[in-house]
């Protein structure tokens, strides 16, 4: 099983080992290929997954006592935007108290892309999903729309030209559409972001 292209482990394989979540790995893989379509959970669910287990093992590292459940409840009092902000403080001073580095577990905090970049560089998984078929849907719907707005164009440009208001040549019209992310501050083509399964995000 493989690390990333520059050699370092990506961010959940570091947290995997720094938090000690033996096992884990292998309970998401089995969470995202699970048969049962009940069963199965998205990338965005196994990160909500895998973050409860850091506040859990965060937690039992200061030896915190807590009843079952409650890993869960501070895990959203930390980071869900319908919790009020004195909600969010008194959990935070109470973990403080505790001797749990707030600041430092909510930075280690994994997104989805870093979910997906583990489970198909790290664990090798490969996985066709429902998610797949919707990629592939929205990169046809694309290229249809691409198409017909460069047919379109063409016959507008040709029927400007036969009535002398323009003058062109043998001309092809192509359009191009393109994605820019600020975060990464990197641009792709639509087509190539889809393949590659997302933006540099999740480096």
């Amino acid at each position: 099983m493989g690390d990333d292209s520059r050699g370092r482990p990506s961010k959940v394989v570091r947290l995997v080992e720094e938090y000690g979540l033996e096992g884990v790995g292998e309970e998401l893989e089995d969470l995202w290929t699970a048969d049962d379509p009940d069963e199965r959970r998205s990338l965005r669910d196994l990160a909500h997954y895998f973050n409860r287990r850091l506040v859990e093992a965060a937690l039992a590292e200061r030896n915190v006592q807590t009843v079952d459940g409650e890993g869960e409840n501070i895990y959203r009092l930390l980071t869900d935007d319908d919790v009020s902000a004195d909600d969010r403080i008194r959990m935070e001073r109470r973990l403080e108290r505790d001797g749990v580095d707030v600041d430092g577990i909510r930075s280690a905090f994994a997104s989805y892309q870093a979910i997906r970049t583990y489970l198909t560089e790290h664990r090798e998984v490969e996985y066709e999903s429902q998610r797949t078929d919707r990629v592939e849907s929205v990169d046809r719907s694309v290229q249809r729309l691409r198409s017909r707005t460069a047919t379109v164009t063409g016959d507008k440009l040709t029927q400007l030209d036969a009535g002398d208001e323009i003058t062109l040549g043998d001309a092809q019209v192509t359009v191009d559409v393109r994605v820019y992310c600020p975060d990464c501050d990197r641009q792709f083509e639509v087509g190539a972001l889809l393949e590659r399964g997302g933006c540099d995000c999740a480096d």
